[in-house]
């Protein structure tokens, strides 16, 4: 029962995960409405290539994503080194970086999600408070938000799980450095490379899966409570 335990290392590992995983959420969040939105509701030349870009992070490999932000915001890359000499502000081989590796691999996940939100909103409900004089921000805040709120949260889940489980962005941008970027993956990696880490990274290895099938679980479960409260409180009344 023992051998089941976290140690220090390992229970660090795992806030560290949480941390990044939540602070790559929140981070993609503004950037996926946005997205979301452009793709959902307008219509303007170079749409396809934004459509495509969003979308990279799934099908090129993790490593080649990780090289790129390390090219870019490494201490000598395009931005990095400017940020640090400028802002003082240092993104790789720290937790802020693994951060932005979690946000940009679960960035496709919440826009799709919130995509598929805004093109079920119906637009009739929109066009209907401008004509009675609500401004565009009173329509998004009022009507768009709140209908969209399931897939806005199944989207902020679905990419927190997926910066839970990032390894090869986070290693190849910001390495393994116990206490600063060792995520639970990159732990799990750790424990398979040493010498008698099986046990390691058995408790490891379990631990990975029960948070991953938590968020998804909980992804489901808000997203029901969510869509009820909205559509069912409708349907009762139309009734």
């Amino acid at each position: 029962m023992s051998d089941m335990l976290l140690t220090p290392a390992e229970a660090q590992a795992l806030w560290l995960s949480l941390k990044i995983g939540f602070a790559g959420a929140l981070l993609s969040l503004p950037f996926g409405l946005l997205a979301a939105w452009l793709l959902s509701r307008k219509s303007f030349p170079g749409k396809f290539a934004l459509d495509l870009f969003v979308h990279l992070p799934l099908v090129m490999p993790p490593v080649v994503t990780g090289y790129l932000l390390l090219l870019t915001f490494g201490t000598r890359g395009l931005l990095g080194q400017w940020m640090q000499e400028t802002l003082g502000l240092t993104i790789a081989f720290n937790w802020k970086g693994a951060a932005l590796a979690a946000a940009i691999m679960g960035f496709p996940l919440l826009v799709r999600a919130l995509r598929l939100s805004f093109d079920a909103v119906d637009r009739k409900l929109e066009q209907a408070a401008r004509t009675l004089g609500a401004t565009q921000w009173d329509v998004l805040r009022s009507i768009t938000l709140p209908l969209i709120m399931p897939g806005l949260l199944t989207g902020l889940l679905l990419a927190f799980a997926r910066g839970l489980g990032e390894f090869g962005a986070t290693i190849t941008f910001v390495a393994n450095i116990p206490g600063e970027t060792q995520t639970l993956p990159i732990a799990l990696y750790s424990a398979l490379q040493s010498p008698g880490g099986e046990i390691r990274a058995l408790r490891l290895l379990v631990l990975s899966v029960v948070l991953a099938i938590g968020a998804l679980a909980a992804s489901e479960i808000f997203a029901a409570r969510m869509r009820r409260r909205i559509f069912g409180t409708r349907t009762e009344r139309a009734t």
